[in-house]
């Protein structure tokens, strides 16, 4: 792996796990066992390092989405597949992490912004008109009112005035409001299939 790709993994796992603010470039080199002279020979500075692990982690999230919608044999499995890869991401990850992206570094947290609003926006949006075609969401529902709340709502576990990493899981709080949104969107028949995937779910978390 080359030294320039180590630097951003490791500063992807530690902004995770700390948040962006406190991790300085000297501690990212101490975890390598390199020199901060040699992080600045492929990174100008912090907030360049940030933009590319934050481009990185967006190319990432798309690729995941992309290949959950091809893998989905329907749109709620869609959802399950991809509720997945959300619990994988959350997972050991620091609630600061937004905070100080918006806070610290501005043309980050844009791109961040921009991935949220259109790419986010426009796969769930197109996920909700899959899911009517195929009768498992209600035929009444607003799809361009409910992508806009689903995409809001994934991201109240970065709230830490209403979820206080003290008290409550990341992943669990985004589990549920999974769960909350399809229920809520689900016809008779889409409510038979989540419970269908939420029993196959717990089966294999079981085995």
């Amino acid at each position: 792996m080359e030294v320039k790709e180590r630097i951003k993994q490791k500063a992807d796992e530690l902004f995770k796990r700390y948040g962006i603010k406190s991790i300085t470039m000297d501690e990212i080199a101490n975890q390598l066992g390199i020199s901060k002279k040699t992080i600045y020979q492929s990174f100008s500075d912090k907030d360049e390092l940030v933009d590319e692990v934050v481009t990185d982690l967006l190319k990432y999230n798309r690729d995941r989405c992309n290949n959950a919608r091809l893998k989905s044999v329907n749109a709620i499995h869609e959802v399950f597949l991809s509720m997945e890869m959300l619990e994988e991401m959350f997972e050991n990850m620091n609630p600061t992490i937004l905070y100080d992206l918006e806070r610290n570094h501005p043309q980050s947290f844009k791109k961040f912004q921009q991935h949220k609003h259109s790419y986010l926006f426009e796969i769930i949006k197109q996920n909700i008109q899959k899911g009517k075609s195929e009768e498992l969401y209600r035929e009444d529902i607003n799809e361009e009112v409910v992508a806009k709340v689903r995409v809001e709502t994934m991201l109240l576990p970065f709230n830490q005035e209403i979820f206080a990493k003290s008290k409550f899981n990341m992943v669990d709080l985004e589990k549920q409001m999974v769960e909350y949104y399809l229920f809520g969107i689900a016809s008779l028949k889409g409510y038979k299939m989540i419970l269908k995937y939420q029993q196959e779910l717990l089966k294999s978390i079981v085995k």
